[in-house]
């Protein structure tokens, strides 16, 4: 199962990098010396990686694990490990050390000027992804 944002929200969730990114290459452009240049295209790159991963931001759930796909890293959980599936949403799990750990579910949360539809889609993922959740604890 994949629940992911709709394209016009992954395109919003790339943003976060694209934009910077331009004003980047837009003072590489301008820049007169080598170390300012060398400093914007390594900030540019960061911002691109940025730009990719959150148009890929999600979460797939297969037979005994998730993948959550985040701005920074992709975490993956093993089913029987996860506790529960908060509101925030965030998925509250425990480590094979015994720690308990909690990881935020960037891509399926809610704003207040989000479209009501987008919003509902959320929910709606959020509320697939607990049941998915509770079939691995029974």
């Amino acid at each position: 199962m994949q629940l992911s944002p709709t394209p016009l929200n992954r395109l919003a969730n790339s943003c976060l990098g694209v934009v910077p990114a331009v004003a980047g290459i837009a003072y590489a452009v301008q820049a007169d010396r080598g170390v300012l240049r060398l400093a914007a295209g390594l900030a540019v790159i960061a911002f691109c990686v940025l730009a990719v991963r959150g148009y890929r931001l999600g979460v797939t759930c297969e037979h005994a694990r998730m993948t959550v796909c985040g701005y920074l890293r992709t975490r993956v959980i093993d089913r029987e490990r996860i506790s529960e599936v908060t509101d925030f949403p965030a998925v509250r799990w425990t480590a094979p050390s015994g720690r308990q750990r909690w990881t935020p579910l960037v891509a399926l949360r809610t704003s207040p000027g989000e479209f009501p539809a987008t919003r509902l889609r959320k929910e709606h993922a959020v509320s697939k992804l607990r049941r998915w959740a509770r079939r691995g604890q029974g």
